[in-house]
């Protein structure tokens, strides 16, 4: 059962707006417009930086005149609000840290209005006041449903779907449960694939009148039917013959959906593939695999009919990637400092390589790697840049583990 810390709770079954991972419907495609089309040699303006945080990976996502993010203290996960000019407003103990490889955290908070959900490194979901910061509820999802841990712990950015609230346990259970948003109690539970969960945030769809969770476990690819929890269909999405048995596999990537077809891609050379569902919805097969596109962790983004991304090669180097979305033709490959994290707004392209901070605009062009402007981040403690770009109302978001720093990429008028 769910630890209910308020007696009364709030009304809010009422459609509001979302921020979440990577942007709208998790796609890492912006809909803001008006932006930098370059930028001056030294970057664009640094408008502020908060170095108050603590280590983390986690993204950012945003309320009202706040922002959002997390990271990690001790044992604990930490929830971080900031107003608008970076001044740490409160912070809140969400939950269990993991307590293995790379504890730190890396689940970006879910808003919804004046609420925030997101889960812990060990698998404790939570439901946060934006407003206040106090726990409205919480829910110990991992350990109530058996759920397993790949050798990183948990690193899903949850899912709302009207009162539901996604998030998947893994293990001998189930693979994905419902939640109440109001109230942190069960609504459903899928059954188990015997799988462990990878380290991925869902995508909702709508395929043949159905609302569907396309989800990545570290074996498969699946479809949860998000009004009863059924699995549709499962593809099998494993590790190569070539894989090193001493490594587990990462599996961190959002898959993409478009017009009946679900992109993922793995790293450690499991490649990428598409999917392509049918028979109303409960049937699926590969349509086509890739070996250029194997992606750790730094996300894909899809612009204009092409996928764009930076590959494995191993695990502290990369080349920056573009694959054709019908067919998974390589466009073009191209080394450029480090792999990294890839958001895109306006037809451009916003690269971070996670080894050195350094940040690239782009044109998004299948013909060539169209590098436009470039700078480095030097800001935040040691450790890698693996926190993922965001952008809003004109300004660039950049974490660097206990650093974030806000840019000024906005067009001036006149």
């Amino acid at each position: 059962m769910p630890v209910l810390l308020l007696v009364i709770l709030p009304v809010f079954l009422r459609a509001q707006k979302i921020s979440e991972w990577r942007e709208a419907n998790r796609t890492g495609v912006s809909s803001e417009t008006g932006l930098l089309t370059s930028w001056p040699a030294e970057g664009p303006a640094l408008l502020w930086c908060n170095t108050e945080l603590s280590k983390g990976y986690s993204s950012v996502s945003f309320g009202k005149n706040t922002i959002y993010t997390t990271g990690t203290k001790d044992s604990v996960d930490v929830l971080f609000a900031l107003d608008l000019n970076g001044r740490l407003l409160w912070q809140t103990v969400i939950g269990r840290a993991w307590n293995e490889s790379f504890p730190e955290s890396r689940a970006t908070p879910t808003v919804e209005g004046n609420y925030l959900f997101t889960s812990s490194g060990l698998g404790d979901v939570a439901c946060i006041d934006g407003n206040t910061g106090q726990i409205v509820w919480s829910y110990k999802a991992s350990e109530l449903h058996k759920g397993t841990y790949g050798k990183w712990g948990i690193a899903e950015s949850l899912l709302i779907d009207g009162n539901k609230l996604y998030f998947s346990p893994g293990g001998p259970e189930t693979m994905t449960i419902a939640l109440d948003k109001t109230s942190g109690k069960l609504i459903w539970k899928s059954a188990s694939l015997n799988d462990k969960p990878a380290y991925v945030s869902p995508i909702l769809i709508d395929f043949a009148g159905k609302k569907n969770i396309i989800n990545v476990s570290l074996g498969h690819v699946f479809a949860v039917d998000a009004a009863n929890g059924d699995i549709l269909w499962t593809v099998e999405h494993v590790r190569p013959a070539s894989y090193n048995p001493k490594w587990d596999l990462i599996k961190c990537v959002t898959p993409l959906y478009h017009d009946s077809m679900v992109y993922v891609t793995g790293g450690y050379n499991t490649g990428g593939m598409m999917i392509k569902i049918s028979g109303n919805g409960k049937s699926a097969t590969v349509a086509w695999t890739d070996t250029v596109l194997d992606v750790h962790h730094g996300g894909v983004v899809l612009v204009n009919g092409f996928i764009y991304g930076s590959n494995w090669l191993n695990n502290s180097n990369g080349n920056w990637c573009c694959i054709d979305w019908k067919t998974g033709k390589k466009m073009w490959e191209e080394h450029w400092n480090c792999k990294g994290s890839i958001i895109s707004a306006e037809g451009m392209l916003y690269i971070y390589d996670e080894k050195n901070g350094n940040v690239g605009l782009l044109k998004a062009n299948p013909g060539k790697f169209d590098l436009v402007s470039s700078f480095q981040v030097k800001q935040g403690s040691q450790g890698p840049f693996w926190a993922h770009p965001a952008i809003r109302n004109g300004i660039l978001y950049l974490r660097h583990n206990n650093a974030l720093m806000a840019y000024d990429i906005k067009q001036k008028q006149g």
